[in-house]
């Protein structure tokens, strides 16, 4: 006898699944467009001209393009001495942080660790108390830290939250191969370094963009603690523009270029700081999706 044909059988979604995903659909809709308007308003603004904007008539997209504030500001020597400085802080602070956060964590994982209650509740304490501004700045000054990158990367080295995540994360870490590779002669640190690290991609990128964008866009720190310009984070020279600390007789230009300069300043300086976050986004976002324990031992 010859073999039937198989049909496939397709289920017909209700009328109230249909409802909510068009629902759905369209509220993440809006909230794309809510979020992106600012964005491409600032890009529309920064290649604008000075008529246009001070009428208050662009929104999405650019009128009377001009190019003008874009060469001065990349030509400002400070601006670029103060972006370098931003990419040395976020670079050498996520290492700092990322090191101890992950250090940290993967001990209070662990069960039958001593005190684990107590330094998990001391952690945990400090999301909701610190010392205070002047204490803080008394502690930094006292260490001689002012004035040097250690007052940016070491005071927020370790986000509570992002500690909890990862200890989270390695609590559900299988159990059997990290006894496996302790029969196999691995150290704590082998293990953690050689075991769980490897599998452990999605949350470390995950963590990775969390304080890289948080001490990219910080300047509070920088702003309290550094005196001199040169050592300023773009945040920082971008918060003196919005404050009219630096004016634009100060980046050059003539007297023609000023007025188009302070029409725009503010937009092309936010959009030239925002960009490598931007551009660093996608090549995480991969890790998001994925399994977390992709790779380990299935049940």
């Amino acid at each position: 006898m010859g073999s039937r044909p198989t049909q496939t059988i397709k289920i017909k979604d209700s009328r109230s699944y249909s409802a909510f995903r068009v629902f759905n659909g369209i509220a993440i809709i809006v909230i794309c467009a809510v979020t992106l308007y600012p964005f491409l308003n600032i890009i529309a603004q920064s290649f604008s001209s000075e008529g246009y904007i001070n009428a208050g008539q662009v929104n999405l997209i650019p009128r009377g393009f001009n190019v003008t504030t874009f060469e001065v500001v990349m030509s400002d020597s400070m601006f670029w001495r103060n972006y370098a400085n931003t990419v040395i802080y976020t670079v050498v602070a996520t290492a700092i942080a990322m090191v101890l956060t992950t250090c940290f964590a993967y001990a209070l994982s662990k069960r039958h660790l001593k005190g684990r209650s107590f330094f998990i509740g001391l952690a945990v304490f400090t999301m909701f108390f610190n010392g205070g501004l002047i204490p803080n700045y008394v502690l930094i000054n006292a260490m001689g830290f002012t004035n040097t990158i250690w007052a940016i990367v070491l005071p927020n080295a370790i986000s509570v939250f992002n500690l909890l995540v990862m200890k989270a994360f390695f609590e559900n870490f299988s159990q059997e191969l990290e006894e496996a590779a302790e029969i196999d002669g691995l150290t704590t640190y082998g293990i953690l370094w050689r075991i769980v690290i490897p599998l452990s991609k999605a949350v470390m990128a995950t963590m990775i963009l969390f304080y890289a964008v948080s001490f990219w866009n910080a300047w509070f720190q920088a702003f309290l603690y550094l005196d001199r310009r040169e050592l300023y984070p773009v945040t920082v020279y971008l918060r003196n523009l919005l404050a009219g600390a630096t004016g634009t007789e100060q980046m050059g230009g003539a007297a023609g270029e000023g007025t188009q300069i302070a029409s725009n300043v503010q937009s092309v300086t936010m959009l030239l700081t925002t960009l490598p976050i931007i551009c660093l986004y996608p090549f995480l976002q991969k890790y998001f999706v994925r399994g977390i324990m992709l790779g380990s031992v299935k049940a």
